[in-house]
């Protein structure tokens, strides 16, 4: 035993009770078990005793149970070999009360336990969960402890996550000169499936293949196998002990292909399938389920795949297992290509009987469709009337889905009922919380309720910072970054992803590179999840050379990283670009889904290019199989409406297969203002408020058509229905980041510490540009005021300020970026061109719609905005 260290390293933890005596006899041969003492038996012992095995060997487990009753009450019980079969049929059975009793019986009974009795015993309180009673039956073996005492020992440690007692238990059984079977191997190669004690499990490996084990036992290959994938995220690994194994059954077949799917592999999952069913092995239902769920993550053909696994099923017999059914409903419901969750349902509403599992994945298939959270609330509510209750997932998902509804209240009483359930402490229950907390704008309640949580882990932390980026609360959010790092909990992928999503919310380019130099130094820089968010940063930032160089970089691209890239270009009005990407992903075989399609249309949108939108809009259903959805027809509109058809837009509106949305009118409205067809815009603003009395931007959109016409009877009249209604227009503000900070401005700011210099140089540009032939626009002041009046106003929007503040604060090397909530207003363009000439700096201007990259005088946009 000279190659283990019995020194290894491990995390600290208390001491740990010595787990037998320190005085350690020579080890024996266990002895055969002992002939129980002669004892006065009622003359019906042996009958009883015989009825007892008949009803064990009928696995009539109760019945046997009965008779032991009766056995105790005449003052008789049965020979430890009885005890024995009884105690397996407990422990087989897992009713494990019964297996307690008959404990207490043996107790009672006071015959001298053999090896086998107490390992029983082992196994029942180890399997119970009840590891200190265990532990004590061990110790009281003293002698008699053989190999599978040891054996079962580790085990139970092991199955109770105490996975450092499991290695000191197998090195004190090698001290007691022990030589480890396939079962002590097994159980100790499964207490280093944590990566804290991976080192450790490769140590076990270099024994392991010493011993030879390795070679014949398929169950010592398996705890390799969830070693490596678990411990290491090691699949290459994994796979070289799959290989050697020479004894392959149908659970290590299983087991390598569930791995594959969990570890993000889910092709190499089917591919070792279509192996399996070729090397003539009959999949059973585990498999079956785990290779549905390798399809869910497939990014192409998962549909049909997927059809085709559920017509075996239905070969195979298995229609009515629960496990494979709730597979199916997951499998349907995040395949759907129409957003339509029909077959999901159909799967559910066939199964014959419904478990926990199978509700959860249906209510959580509606919540995560968009749009659907209604019905996955209805769901829960049918749920808890019947007799299945939730478990923390449930309530997980259906916080979620009152969070997409902005509906805290209704959530508040879902959470007091999983409070009921006993799920307070639950970190699950407790982070889905937060985020619905945090969706329905409620960031002081989602910091009490990350404040109140029982055990705070990475997922707690991760669903936090994502609440403060989604709020548009960076610097929050990077404070509680720091807060992770200084608790000593590693960040992961998702931490890394919502802070570059709360640095592009913003447009915080500086702190978007400090996260990407940070995450290069942690090794992510190859994790697709975060390149994804670094191409959607630099874009969102303007920074499109940045983003296209992550994007070149990337070795794997899925079909979020070139939605991502087409994206950002379409943004940044190239739409050319955009569509040359476009082709590229069609010719790398990559199908494109619902969100690339709204990219690729929106970037002709941008750019004038109609016949080309038209022709991706028609080959969306022809080529690509998806039916186009209510944003797909806002595109459409947008593109007709910026293009000045307006009346072909109007026709298309009214030729729609389906009902147009407010976002359909709102959209048709946008471009009344923009050319002032107020007909037109009047009767897209009364089908709005026909849907919604209460759409804000219907309001404002048909305030200003009146007001750049000069309206201002009929300006008034909305602005007073407005205040009747508590309808509040959302403030202009543009914002700019300087010296890792955000200076945030409204129209005629003077908040500003530095608001004196930032209005001289305000003036200073006034004059240089009118100098350059500039003439203040004042049809963009949407009040009546004298025209004088008017001029000073408008020089004092809020971009121009930004603008202002960029020229005295940032490097004339750099661009100035300046963000707007709003659409920016047609004075500030043509200023901002002016300024660009003045100055001689480029300026990049972001605004709700799109990006406008000025530089001497001319714009990204061409003036097609």
């Amino acid at each position: 035993m000279t190659m283990m260290n019995l020194s290894l390293p491990f995390p600290a933890k208390a001491p740990l009770l010595p787990l037998v005596s320190s005085t350690r006899s020579p080890p024996k041969l266990p002895s055969p078990p002992s002939v129980p003492p002669s004892i006065g038996r009622s003359v019906k012992f042996d009958p009883l005793r015989d009825r007892l095995i008949k009803h064990l060997d009928a696995g009539h487990l109760h019945k046997a149970m009965s008779t032991l009753d009766i056995m105790a009450r005449q003052n008789t019980h049965p020979d430890l070999v009885t005890y024995s079969l009884l105690l397996k049929a407990c422990i087989r059975s897992r009713d494990f009360q019964l297996g307690k009793l008959v404990h207490s019986h043996l107790t009672r009974s006071k015959l001298e336990l053999d090896s086998v009795l107490s390992n029983s015993l082992i196994s029942l309180y180890s399997k119970s969960g009840n590891w200190t009673k265990a532990r004590e039956i061990f110790q009281s073996m003293g002698n008699k402890r053989d190999l599978v005492s040891w054996s079962a020992m580790i085990s139970c440690f092991a199955n109770n996550k105490m996975e450092s007692e499991a290695i000191l238990a197998f090195l004190d059984m090698l001290e007691d000169g022990f030589f480890p079977n396939e079962y002590c191997f097994t159980a100790v190669i499964r207490a280093c499936s944590r990566a804290e004690f991976f080192p450790i499990g490769e140590i076990m490996l270099g024994f392991l293949m010493k011993t030879g084990y390795l070679d014949f036992d398929t169950n010592v290959g398996c705890a390799l196998i969830d070693m490596f994938a678990k411990g290491n995220s090691n699949l290459e690994s994994a796979f070289k002990v799959f290989d050697k194994m020479p004894d392959r059954n149908v659970v290590a077949w299983t087991l390598m292909i569930t791995r594959c799917t969990q570890l993000g592999y889910p092709k190499g999952a089917i591919e070792l399938f279509v192996d399996m069913i070729m090397n003539g092995y009959v999949p059973d239902r585990f498999t079956l389920s785990g290779v549905v769920s390798a399809c869910t993550e497939l990014e192409s053909e998962s549909l049909s795949l997927g059809k085709q696994l559920h017509s075996w099923v239905i070969r195979s017999g298995f229609t009515s297992d629960v496990c494979i059914g709730c597979s199916l409903v997951d499998m349907y419901a995040k395949c759907t290509v129409d957003g339509s969750l029909d077959d999901s349902r159909r799967v559910f509403d066939r199964m014959e009987k419904h478990n926990v599992m199978s509700w959860t994945a249906i209510i959580t298939g509606y919540m995560q469709c968009g749009g659907r959270d209604m019905e996955a609330i209805e769901l829960f509510c049918k749920m808890i009337e019947g007799p299945v209750p939730p478990n923390h997932f449930t309530f997980s998902s259906v916080l979620k889905a009152c969070g997409n509804l902005s509906d805290s209240r209704t959530g508040e009483q879902f959470y007091s009922l999983a409070v009921k359930h006993g799920f307070a402490t639950d970190d699950c229950v407790g982070n889905s919380l937060i985020s619905m907390y945090a969706r329905s704008g409620r960031m002081d309640n989602a910091q009490k309720a990350f404040e109140s949580l029982f055990e705070k882990n990475l997922v707690s932390y991760n669903t936090i910072v994502d609440a403060y980026a989604k709020n548009l609360d960076s610097e929050g959010a990077f404070e509680l970054f720091h807060e992770i790092a200084d608790s000593g909990v590693e960040v992961n992928a998702f931490t890394f992803t919502s802070l570059l999503s709360g640095a592009s919310n913003i447009g915080a380019i500086g702190k978007g590179e400090q996260i990407h130099a940070r995450l290069l130094k942690s090794g992510f820089q190859s994790n697709r999840c975060v390149c994804n968010a670094l191409i959607s940063m630099y874009a969102r930032c303007g920074h499109i050379e940045a983003s296209f160089q992550v994007f070149n970089k990337m070795g794997d691209r899925n079909v979020i990283s070139w939605t991502s890239m087409i994206t950002g270009f379409a943004k940044q009005g190239f739409a050319a670009r955009a569509l040359e990407i476009f082709h590229e992903m069609l010719e790398a075989g990559i199908r494109p889904n619902e969100i690339t399609c709204i990219a690729v249309i929106s970037a002709c949108s941008h750019a004038g290019l109609v016949s080309e939108g038209w022709e991706i809009f028609n080959s969306m259903h022809r080529e690509h199989k998806i039916a186009p959805r209510m944003e797909h027809y806002a595109c459409m509109v947008d593109l007709l409406g910026r293009s000045g058809s307006l009346r072909e837009a109007i026709d298309f509106i009214n030729t729609m297969p389906c009902t147009p949305n407010a976002l359909v009118w709102r959209t048709f409205l946008g471009a009344c203002r923009v050319h002032r067809d107020k007909e037109l815009g009047e009767y897209a603003a009364k089908m709005i408020l026909q849907q919604d009395p209460h759409d804000t931007a219907a309001h404002i959109l048909l305030s200003n058509l009146y007001a750049s016409a000069g309206r201002w009877d009929d300006v008034a009249q909305i602005r007073k229905n407005m205040k009747e209604r508590n309808l509040i227009k959302e403030a202009g503000c543009s914002w700019i980041e300087a010296d890792n900070k955000i200076h945030r401005f409204h129209v005629a700011d003077t908040s500003h510490p530095q608001a004196q210099e930032i209005y001289e140089k305000l003036d200073e540009m006034a004059l240089k540009i009118k100098g350059l032939g500039y003439v203040p626009d004042t049809d963009f002041v949407l009040h009546e005021l004298e025209e004088e009046q008017k001029e000073q106003y408008v020089f004092q929007h809020s971009e121009k300020i930004a603008v202002a503040f960029g020229l005295i604060s940032t490097s004339r090397s750099k661009p100035i970026r300046v963000f707007k909530n709003l659409r920016v207003c047609g004075d500030c363009h043509t200023a901002i061109k002016y300024i660009s000439i003045a100055t001689g700096r480029e300026i990049v201007l972001r605004d709700s719609n799109r990006f406008h990259h000025i530089k001497n005088g001319t714009c990204s946009c061409n003036e097609y905005w």
